[in-house]
């Protein structure tokens, strides 16, 4: 697997994954190239690209010293396999090269499993968002600090 940052020519097989990964709150593709027009001035997207084809993508903002994570999306068949950790390692570097003091979140509080990811990274929740999501499903804030 190899991140690199994404292209406007990925968008093809990103918004295939993010209508696959968020059927009911999928971003659409104008909001996903607001965001890839934003780069790399205050945003920074990745893609992971494994056997010739992107199986994940994330997203951050950043401004002054604060960061906040936009998505991540991992299909399905890559969940577990490192592939999540790795993309928010990345983001978290990218957070503190640009002088972030700490780097926030909205996670689905039914999505146990990304919650978990996101507490073994040292977020840590700091409230909660009540129905933020288009299907009424709340929000949980987490933070994390960054060290220099």
């Amino acid at each position: 697997m190899k991140l690199r940052q994404m292209t406007e020519a990925d968008l093809p097989e990103v918004m295939a994954i993010e209508r696959a990964m968020f059927p009911l709150d999928a971003w659409s593709e104008g909001m996903m190239r607001g965001e890839l027009a934003d780069q790399p001035r205050t945003r920074h997207y990745v893609v992971a690209v494994a056997d010739g084809r992107i199986v994940a993508y994330a997203g951050l903002a950043c401004a002054a010293d604060q960061a906040d994570v936009q998505t991540i999306a991992v299909l399905r068949e890559h969940q577990g396999t490192g592939v999540g950790g790795a993309m928010l390692t990345e983001l978290l570097a990218e957070a503190r090269r640009r002088g972030a003091r700490e780097i926030f979140l909205e996670v689905r509080a039914d999505n146990a499993q990304a919650r978990g990811v996101y507490q073994h990274f040292g977020f840590e929740e700091i409230g909660i968002r009540r129905r933020y999501y288009d299907d009424g499903t709340d929000a949980i804030m987490m933070r994390r600090k960054l060290d220099g």
